[in-house]
């Protein structure tokens, strides 16, 4: 296994009126490429901002996060928009999906900052929505979509620029146990079978259980590591 991010000594703290609040205090972690790590801990233990921070949503105030060879903190705001663009897709818990837009058209999105002709968008859609089990769906819009079949058009959506890593914030937050299973199950496979190398954020432990590792955050510091057999 190689080494895709690598954070060492990672600090964030945020002003809130007249007090600093240190919500990360000097995380060290390595992630593998190919890993499914899930991160988990109590409300306000870091989770998110972690996860933003290795998504280059956020900029740490101190300590440094490698990822791929590149060292994002250095990055300004021009720069991390691009690097995120090439590099990262994002799941989120409430799909963030246009509804005025079909599925195919929503997960052309990312393409449109790219150099392709819009026959390739429509081409590398309707392969990133096959590959999320809606190759017949492309036509219908979030309103027409269950949840599920919602969460999957985001998969595909973040999937449709191969991106070198996934960011899961609660992917399966909004979703009935059966379709939390099934796009976990999703998730699982894009990491076996494809190599996603994927971070996610949940407070369910049997969503943790399809991740290879556990990562347990505590107060702004990592309490546990566990890697699933």
């Amino acid at each position: 296994m190689t080494t895709l991010v690598s954070i060492r000594n990672l600090h964030k703290t945020y002003q809130r009126g007249p007090e600093n609040v240190d919500v990360l205090r000097g995380i060290d972690l390595d992630i593998d490429r190919g890993d499914f790590v899930a991160l988990m801990g109590p409300s306000g233990s870091g989770k998110t901002t972690l996860l933003n921070l290795i998504g280059g949503l956020d900029s740490p105030t101190s300590g440094s996060i490698e990822i791929a060879g590149q060292h994002i903190e250095k990055m300004g705001s021009g720069q991390l928009a691009h690097w995120r663009s090439n590099n990262v897709g994002f799941v989120f818990q409430f799909y963030n999906l246009m509804p005025t837009l079909n599925a195919q058209k929503n997960v052309e999105l990312p393409l449109l900052l790219t150099r392709l002709s819009a026959a390739q968008r429509r081409q590398n859609a309707a392969v990133a929505l096959e590959l999320v089990g809606l190759k017949d769906r492309g036509k219908h819009r979030p309103n027409e979509l269950s949840g599920g079949q919602q969460q999957r058009v985001a998969i595909a959506r973040a999937i449709v620029s191969d991106p070198t890593l996934l960011i899961c914030d609660e992917p399966t937050g909004d979703l009935d146990r059966a379709s939390a299973e099934e796009i976990l199950g999703l998730l699982q496979e894009l990491n076996r079978t494809h190599g996603k190398t994927i971070v996610m954020v949940t407070h369910d432990p049997k969503a943790a259980e399809y991740a290879t590792h556990t990562l347990h955050l505590d107060k702004g510091n990592l309490v546990e590591q566990s890697a699933h057999v």
